[in-house]
């Protein structure tokens, strides 16, 4: 069942992720490479949420998103999860494309803000799809 691979990429991704929190803003603007391990993190953890809220809308027939954005949105309007959390992640979906167009150059305050206070946003994300298919799984 392709949910179970993006359900364990998602933990392990917010385990790194959580680990990460203790790096520093210094050294984020300073060391390359733990630069990378955590923009990778929150990258991977963000595009997994989307694979899954993406996989839930086709199987269960809702409207097709146009955006990485609307397929949170779609799930807070099907009562999949609740409206303040489609919001939060609706606009992890928008952080996504900042991580993956780094090359616009990326603003070390906000991933940092990212980095510290979003968590909790696919903490609770997991949490309602592990709920939701829970008698599947």
């Amino acid at each position: 069942m392709r949910i179970l691979t993006y359900l364990r990429e998602l933990n392990d991704a917010l385990k790194d992720w959580e680990k990460y929190q203790s790096i520093s803003i210094e050294e984020i603007r300073s060391d390359r490479d733990k630069r990378n391990m955590v923009l990778h993190a929150m990258l991977v953890s963000i595009q997994a949420s989307i694979d899954i809220a993406t996989y839930i809308i086709a199987a269960k027939g809702f409207e097709k998103p146009s955006t990485y954005r609307e397929t949170f949105e779609i799930l807070a309007r099907e009562k999949i999860i609740p409206e303040e959390l489609g919001d939060e992640l609706s606009d992890l979906a928008g952080f996504r494309n900042v991580l993956v167009h780094i090359y616009w150059g990326l603003n070390l305050e906000e991933v940092y803000g990212v980095l510290q206070n979003d968590l909790r946003s696919l903490k609770k994300f997991i949490k309602y799809i592990k709920e939701l298919f829970h008698e599947e799984l």
